[in-house]
């Protein structure tokens, strides 16, 4: 009977608390990975190390996050989301203040290594849980979510800009987000949907059935019955045992990758761009970044009204392709205003994309949704770790701005990929969406 309150419609009052749970674990995991950034300056200068020194460190971080989002995937397909979610979140807060402890660079380094781990574990199983609470909703919502996620970063701003003000130390604000992160991760847990394997399935299809009980028509259920038949042929899965082709989760992590690595270049490299390359004062080239941060967090605000009404292969097959304009604009114009317009394009058509991948993941196999999120998660952050060090690397041969066309390149991959999203169980699970 648990199941069914949540599966009857998205006006369940039970499950609009689940999606509010939601998103408070995507401001919290925001939150917290924002308090790391805005304390780097002061534990860099505690600990006495180089910039290159902090770089090694941050590919720690980045292996620890890959492994604690291999770890959570399974963990949540075998317990469920509603276990692993508050557990990363406890794990991920615990674990943030140890950069602030760390006396010397190699606890720093182990330190790192952990708390990308909690990171690791969070991400992926929220998104997982995210993957669940669509399912049930029975339309988009996935960007709304990591729209919220951007939310944290600004709520990470702001309290790292009044605690410096305060006079607080890395130690004492990063200890006391980490006491008030636990709380908050506890708090909203009940709220989640349960969590035994397969029972997100189980969500839909009771709800479906009991929404087609009270309208009269059993038909309905022998034609979706015969539609998952076929997206299982459809996708090669002998018998119809109901696992995608690993193949396809592949693509999409791949998918991922490329599109991580745009996004993490434009953390890094826009603002520098207008400075070194156009020549603006350092506070007007913040606004590059500013700009395309702030496009980026509009576009998944609307982007699931955008993949309701057309489909999640328009997000990723023409947002990639306003990013691939947008980032040849600013990589060629040599005007300011242009520039802008160009990372303002860029973050707009990346905005929705990541969203599609990561429900296209989850939606390919509730039973392991955290297992295949984990996997193109993993990859993805693997990307926007590594899309700084590649424009680094390639400003050794040419251009800083000429660079940029290498994400041009990877954003027309991406689009020309995009029909991935349209096979198998989405196909499937668009159909029945229609027919209700």
């Amino acid at each position: 009977m648990e199941l069914v309150r949540y599966g009857v419609g998205v006006n369940n009052p039970t499950l609009r608390a689940t999606r509010v749970a939601t998103f408070v674990y995507f401001v919290l995991n925001g939150t917290l990975l924002g308090l790391w950034v805005v304390q780097i300056p002061a534990i860099e200068d505690r600990v006495d190390i180089s910039h290159a020194t902090l770089g090694g460190f941050l590919v720690l971080l980045g292996a620890g996050a890959f492994a604690g989002m291999q770890a959570a995937g399974r963990l949540a397909d075998h317990h469920g989301t509603r276990v692993v979610v508050p557990a990363a979140g406890v794990l991920c807060s615990a674990t943030l203040v140890l950069p602030g402890l760390s006396p010397g660079p190699w606890t720093l380094a182990g330190a790192l290594l952990l708390f990308g781990f909690g990171n690791g574990c969070l991400d992926a199983s929220m998104n997982a849980h995210a993957v669940h609470v669509e399912k049930a909703y029975r339309r988009p919502v996935m960007s709304a979510f990591h729209a919220t996620f951007s939310v944290g970063g600004v709520i990470a701003a702001l309290v790292g800009a009044g605690a410096a003000s305060a006079g607080a130390g890395p130690a004492m604000t990063l200890g006391a987000a980490a006491a008030v992160g636990t709380v908050v991760a506890l708090v909203p847990a009940r709220a989640l949907l349960p969590g035994p394997p397969g029972a997100d399935t189980a969500v839909a299809r009771t709800g479906t059935a009991v929404a087609e009980t009270h309208a009269g028509a059993a038909e309905s259920d022998a034609g979706v019955a015969e539609s998952d038949a076929g997206a299982a042929q459809d996708d090669g899965r002998p018998g119809g045992k109901g696992r995608p082709a690993p193949g396809r989760i592949w693509i999409l992590a791949v998918l991922a990758l490329m599109i991580m690595l745009c996004e993490g270049a434009a953390n890094d490299w826009s603002a520098l761009h207008l400075k070194s390359v156009l020549g603006t004062p350092a506070g007007v080239a913040a606004f590059a970044y500013g700009t395309y941060a702030v496009t980026m967090t509009i576009g998944r605000l609307l982007a699931d009204r955008v993949s309701a009404r057309f489909g999640p292969v328009v997000i990723l097959r023409y947002g990639s392709v306003t990013a691939a304009v947008g980032i040849t604009v600013a990589a060629v114009s040599p005007w300011v205003w242009a520039a802008f317009v160009g990372w303002a394009l860029f973050g707009l058509g990346l905005s929705g994309c990541i969203p599609q991948l990561f429900s296209a993941a989850g939606h390919a196999d509730p039973a392991a949704a955290g297992t295949n999120v984990s996997r193109v998660a993993g990859l993805g952050y693997l990307g926007m770790l590594a899309g700084p060090a590649v424009i680094g690397w390639l400003t050794h041969v040419t251009a800083l701005n000429h660079t940029f066309l290498l994400l041009t390149l990877l954003c027309a991959l991406t689009a020309a990929s995009a029909g991935v999203l349209r096979t198998g169980p989405d196909r499937a699970r668009e159909t029945a969406g229609s027919a209700h």
